[in-house]
Formats: structure tokens, sequence, C-alpha cells
């Protein structure tokens, strides 16, 4: 599948990834999924069940689904508090542990806020010296750190695409560090990939900044609100402002040929279902165009 991208959903693990994740992957059609490693609204950090993980890389493996971890929520390395910081570079580090334990390709983390404009500069600082000897200790086998740009609102770190710089200029543009780019963030931020050529222009914009190699993951998100509502409210692909022909255009992207699609949408297998049915009717589209 090198010349198109894998097509997924954020499935859950409640009873086991082994049995609940691959069981839904199975359901809706997934040939890339996403789960969460640990209690993504907490700061626990679970000791790994060896077996578990082992039936779950072995079952992956045999049907051929790539898996990427969705860090907690909670993290943001860019934080005045120092709690908040400490806590946020060891769950990276963790979810980055995890990622490799369950063979995963990448770890999503979002990119967060300085909360106080006066912080921006210090967190710049801040991020380089609790990250890198994180990233300087991954090795081949290790996933993708990947930055997931928010919705803009506040004091993001990275308000638009552009800033993605600074984030990478932080991390010493690290070879492990990636994008994961979520189509409602990018969307809600500012970015009108609605309007006819949008979604090209602003995939054009993120290689032009990151280069294409660090583009690993989509987040097919559709959105509640209108382009640079600065909201982050996920909606179902064809039900929101974004509508379904970018995503035509997204996967047309050569940027996106070997970054799976990921859905975060509302709902469970019937509605994720019916949306991988339709991402793949579009790839197939776009495959003979």
């Amino acid at each position: 599948m090198s010349s198109s991208p894998r097509l997924g959903a954020h499935t859950p693990t409640s009873g086991g990834m082994a049995k609940r994740s691959i069981a839904y992957a199975r359901e809706v059609g997934a040939e890339a999924i996403q789960v969460f490693a640990s209690n993504p609204r907490g700061w626990a950090m679970p000791e790994a069940n060896v077996e578990a993980d082992i039936a779950f890389r072995d079952i992956a493996l045999e049907l051929d689904i790539q898996t990427y971890v969705h860090a907690p929520f909670l993290i943001n390395l860019g934080s005045p508090t120092e709690a908040t910081y400490k806590n946020s570079v060891a769950s990276t580090s963790y979810s980055l542990k995890r990622g490799r334990e369950i063979g995963a390709q990448g770890v999503v983390i979002h990119t967060g806020s300085a909360v106080d404009e006066s912080h921006i500069e210090k967190a710049w600082k801040q991020i380089n010296k609790g990250m890198m000897p994180v990233l300087n200790n991954l090795t081949d086998e290790d996933p993708w750190l990947l930055l997931e740009p928010t919705a803009g609102q506040g004091q993001s770190l990275v308000k638009k695409l552009d800033d993605l710089t600074k984030y990478f200029d932080a991390l010493e543009w690290h070879p492990k560090v990636g994008v994961c780019l979520d189509t409602c963030h990018v969307f809600a931020a500012g970015h009108d990939i609605a309007k006819k050529g949008g979604m090209t222009e602003t995939l054009d914009l993120l290689v032009s900044i990151v280069g294409i190699e660090r583009i690993q993951l989509i987040h097919a998100n559709d959105s509640m609100d209108v382009c640079g509502a600065l909201k982050d409210r996920h909606q179902n692909l064809g039900d929101g402002e974004i509508g379904l022909k970018p995503f035509e255009e997204l996967l047309a992207h050569p940027a996106v040929a070997n970054a799976p699609l990921i859905l975060e949408t509302p709902g469970m297998e019937p509605e994720h279902g019916k949306e991988v049915a339709l991402l793949k009717k579009m790839r197939a589209k776009v495959a003979k165009a």
C-alpha cells in the first residue's frame, strides 16, 4: 500500500487491545488504528502486560494493521506550571516506551500552549531541555514522536502551521519527530481547507515547512464550526463545515501517500464503518484519476 494511505479509526481498548481494538478494526475495515496506551485524561503510567502486548503485536502484524498511540491529553510541554511540565515530559517518554512495546509506528502529542504570553520564549527553552534527552535515547525500533497542532486557541504554541518551525527548532529537527495533521484543528486554526484547492494549498504549505517525510499521520475529521473559529469540535465526514470534497483532495496529495488517515469522529463501529468505506471509495476514485 505504498502508493496510497491506509485508512482507519481510533479504537477503544476496554477489554484489551488484542481483543477489543482488533475486533473494532476488523468490524470497521481499518488498515490502521490509533489507541490510548494509558488513561488519556490522567498522569497514571501503569506497568505493561507483556503477554498482552505480544498478543496484540502478533495479531496486528498478522492482519497487517498499523498502530499509532495517542498520548494523554494533559500533556503540555510548554506549560508554565512546573508540575505539569515535568509530568508532560515523563508522560511523553512513557507513551513512546509503550508505543515501542506494542509495535506502534508513532506516538501523537498535542503541541500545547504557553498559557501566558509572557511564558512563550521560556516554553521553547524548556521543551528543548526536557525533550532532547528523551529523543536522543530513541533508536530505529522506537516509534516517531508526532506533533499534532491544536485548533489555535489561547496561547497555543502552534497557532497556525508556520509555527511548527519554532517547535521543530526547539526539538533540534530530530529525525524521529514528525507531524500528525488534524483536519478539524487546522481548519479551526484558520487554514481554509474547505475551499476548492484549499486542502492542496495547506498540504503544500506543510511540506514546505517540515518536509514530506515528516508528515506521518492524518486525523481525518470534519468540523462542527466554521474556518477560523478556534474550536476543536469534530464532526462526521460530510456532516460538518469542511465537507467531503476536501478529503478527496487530501487522498490525492502525495504528502499523505504513506500517512494513514485515522478517524476521530463521533460514533462507534456503525458510524466509523461507514466512514472508512466512504474513504476507501474516495481512495479508489483518486487512484483511477
